[in-house]
């Protein structure tokens, strides 16, 4: 038997009608998606959010009275929706980041990109339902045998990539490997490159030491991508990731890699 999956309420606030409008459009033939309202200005959303209580909310950051981040900031934090930016400044991205938007969707934006934020959206809430039914599942059992929760894991901290028009968000364990390029570093993940203003020795502070591994001056791997070892000793070392890049290890990293072999 397959259970219903009750829609995902949606709200949209925006101080431009047409704005509001084109999202409207957008999600109107999906059926997983239910708007329940909109809102033009700051505290008119931030009334209509603690009244409606909607899962998400497409949120616009200049606003007439409040910015997006303000509306935010009002509300009861046990019920902040998940929240998609949509704004035609990127300068925002950061501070979006910092609020763990699910996504910030830069005007003018097309459709697929889009319809990639809304599938973000839906995954992301689906895991959250899911681990709201498994507490609400353990609470009932821990009535008839008392025992310790186990603690909601924290999100995965993600890494803001502006990438032309638009910004990726991209968790830490999407990672497949980093090089240095100058005062860059190239983000390769899941088959794609992205080019990031940030040095290598900057970012390799963020990076968690037990994923990450640094091989070479230049570059940096994820431990759990790395398909086989080569070499070593005599011979010059090769790390190969699962995707076929072979990347070279500098004798002065041999015994990370005499470790990873461990």
């Amino acid at each position: 038997m397959t259970t219903q999956r009750s829609p995902i309420r949606t709200f949209i606030v925006d101080d431009e009608p047409l704005a509001r409008e084109g999202i409207r459009l957008l999600l109107q033939n999906d059926p997983e998606i239910e708007v329940v309202g909109e809102a033009g200005a700051g505290r008119e959303a931030v009334a209509q959010l603690e009244y409606l209580r909607p899962d998400l909310v497409f949120l616009d950051v200049q606003m007439p009275e409040m910015t997006g981040f303000q509306v935010l900031g009002a509300l009861d934090p046990a019920h902040i929706p998940a929240v998609i930016f949509v704004t035609a400044y990127d300068r925002y991205a950061l501070q979006a980041f910092e609020v763990h938007a699910l996504d910030y969707l830069l005007k003018p934006f097309d459709d697929e990109r889009f319809a990639d934020a809304v599938r973000r959206a839906k995954s992301h809430l689906q895991l959250s339902r899911a681990w709201d039914l498994r507490q609400q599942l353990l609470s009932l059992l821990a009535d008839v045998t008392p025992q310790a929760q186990p603690a909601k894991p924290s999100e995965p901290e993600r890494l803001a990539i502006k990438d032309g028009a638009r910004v990726v968000f991209l968790r830490f364990d999407e990672i497949d490997w980093i090089e240095a390029a100058d005062y860059y570093v190239q983000i390769h993940a899941g088959g794609k490159s992205y080019l990031h203003r940030e040095t290598m020795m900057s970012l390799e502070r963020r990076l968690d030491a037990g994923l990450f591994v640094r091989i070479h001056r230049s570059a940096i791997v994820n431990r759990h991508r790395i398909r086989e070892l080569r070499g070593g000793r005599q011979r010059e070392a090769v790390v190969v990731l699962e995707g076929g890049q072979a990347i070279k290890v500098s004798r002065s990293q041999q015994a990370k890699l005499a470790a990873l072999r461990a």
